[in-house]
């Protein structure tokens, strides 16, 4: 599988469980962008060594990708690295982060592990798990609720699964559009509400990278208690500002991202 084919397949099951996100890409695209390259693709997991950041990033490994950092949100728990492609400088980048399970609940470890307990991982490779999405049986409604009075990202995972969290839109690859602002205005003129959090745009010129996103889609889950509207996933916007050696910036900013995080929040149910 080549790198092109790779994020093809990634971004044809997104948008499945995100249609906000083609919806906003052909909107770019009948504004005169010709092309709308993506600067980072996101994925979220367990710390569990079945399936922690080092197992989902196997198939980006294999398909030429390095580690570069690593980032730390202690509030929410998490840990996370960031992958690039060692030749190609237009490959995007890639984000996993995963919930530090020993820091939480005894209640919410009981849960996740024997949530993981129930998939044979003998049948699934490392390389097929960032495409796999939820390997559990049905949900269990009253478990989502109190793994999300303790974790909002805990309970995304345990409906969704492995999958693309998010694909970012490269702005400094548009054709019509020169700042975030610009984007940020153009979003709410098509209808689409941003994350709040923290500020419609995360990050500043000064930290080299500047952050927006839209809220997640919902769709219907079905629990065992019966059907749920819950977040999906969501669309990110990045405006990425040169360094003093000229170059632009090709990181992430902790304080950033943890604001970015809460594009998929639910309000307890």
């Amino acid at each position: 599988m080549t790198t092109t084919q790779l994020f093809d397949q990634l971004w044809n099951e997104y948008t499945e469980r995100t249609p906000s996100a083609q919806k906003v890409k052909n909107l770019f695209e009948a504004q005169g962008n010709s092309t709308i390259a993506n600067d980072h693709v996101a994925f979220r997991t367990f710390d569990d060594p079945r399936v922690n950041i080092d197992v989902l990033a196997t198939t980006f490994i294999n398909n030429g990708y390095e580690y570069v950092a690593d980032y730390h949100f202690e509030k929410k728990k998490l840990y996370a690295k960031h992958f690039a492609h060692k030749t190609d400088k237009n490959a995007p980048l890639v984000f996993i982060s995963q919930l530090l399970t020993s820091e939480l609940s005894v209640e919410l470890q009981s849960i996740v592990k024997n949530t993981l307990d129930t998939v044979d991982f003998t049948t699934v490779s490392a390389e097929e798990l960032v495409f796999k999405g939820r390997l559990w049986d049905t949900p269990n409604f009253e478990l989502y609720n109190t793994l999300l009075n303790e974790s909002e990202y805990a309970a995304w995972l345990y409906v969704n699964g492995f999958c693309a969290n998010h694909f970012t839109v490269d702005i400094n690859k548009l054709d019509t559009f020169n700042t975030i602002i610009e984007v940020n205005n153009f979003l709410k003129e098509n209808g689409h509400e941003l994350n709040a959090s923290g500020g419609e745009i995360k990050g500043t010129p000064e930290d080299f990278l500047e952050q927006s996103s839209i809220l997640a889609d919902k769709f219907i889950v079905n629990f065992e208690e019966g059907a749920k509207e819950i977040t999906s996933c969501y669309y990110e916007f990045a405006f990425r500002h040169p360094m003093a050696n000229g170059e632009l910036f090709k990181g992430f900013i902790a304080s950033s991202a943890d604001k970015i995080f809460e594009s998929t929040d639910m309000v307890l149910q």
